[in-house]
């Protein structure tokens, strides 16, 4: 009888091993494949965003034009997110960035996750003394849209994120990471109309702002989506 219970508990016990055992495999298949995918966002050349203004205002009770642009992000899968529209009481804007770059040794390892620089849109604003204006592209310890797997982030993928906006305010942290540098970064220019602009990060990890002019058929002209 007692060996009979020993058994019994023997083979309850190797059930509870294999289960448990199957539980973490699953879930580390399943965060493998998400970590794939975020490190093949990671390692897009470059991560484009396009600006266009769409208007420009006089208000005579302030005496300031103001300007409207159309702020369109691309994710690293090269497709685009919802536009968005930011009006400023001025026209010298600059968008607000994260960018963590490695060290040397990585990029030249072409490290997975460490090959290549980092980077998300954080804040756009224009500078006016008290009367600064901003508005933010991704809120603080939130996963970027343009570098979410799924529709919904999840758990695995919101700890990591937590971990990049740590290593971008916290050079202590980041160095024990092989992270050679991350700061904020604030590139901005004069946004007019008739010109088309395009926000890039280099291979080297630096953002830049490119202007060109808007083909001359293109001018004055509304063009249906």
């Amino acid at each position: 009888m007692i060996k009979k219970i020993f058994t019994i508990i023997i083979i309850l016990f190797g059930f509870f091993v294999i289960f448990k055992m199957y539980n973490f495999y699953t879930r580390f298949v399943q965060e493998n494949q998400i970590l794939k995918k975020v490190i093949s966002r990671l390692e897009a050349d470059s991560r484009i965003a396009e600006v266009l203004v769409t208007e420009v205002k006089y208000d005579e009770d302030t005496g300031k034009n103001f300007t409207t642009i159309k702020f369109l992000e691309y994710g690293a899968d090269n497709e685009p997110l919802k536009p968005r529209y930011f009006t400023f009481s001025g026209n010298i804007i600059q968008f607000q960035t994260l960018v963590i770059r490695f060290k040397d040794f990585y990029v030249r390892k072409q490290d997975d996750l460490r090959g290549k620089s980092a980077y998300l849109f954080w804040k756009v604003f224009m500078l006016d003394g008290p009367d600064t204006q901003e508005y933010i592209i991704t809120h603080t310890n939130t996963v970027p849209t343009g570098y979410m797997v799924a529709d919904e982030a999840s758990e695995f993928e919101r700890r990591l994120w937590r971990k990049f906006w740590t290593y971008a305010l916290d050079p202590q942290e980041a160095s024990k990471m092989g992270i050679k540098n991350a700061q904020i970064e604030a590139p901005g220019t004069a946004f007019v109309p008739g010109t088309f602009y395009t926000i890039k990060i280099e291979h080297d990890g630096g953002i830049r702002i490119d202007a060109y002019p808007l083909p001359k058929i293109l001018r004055g002209e509304m063009i249906p989506n």
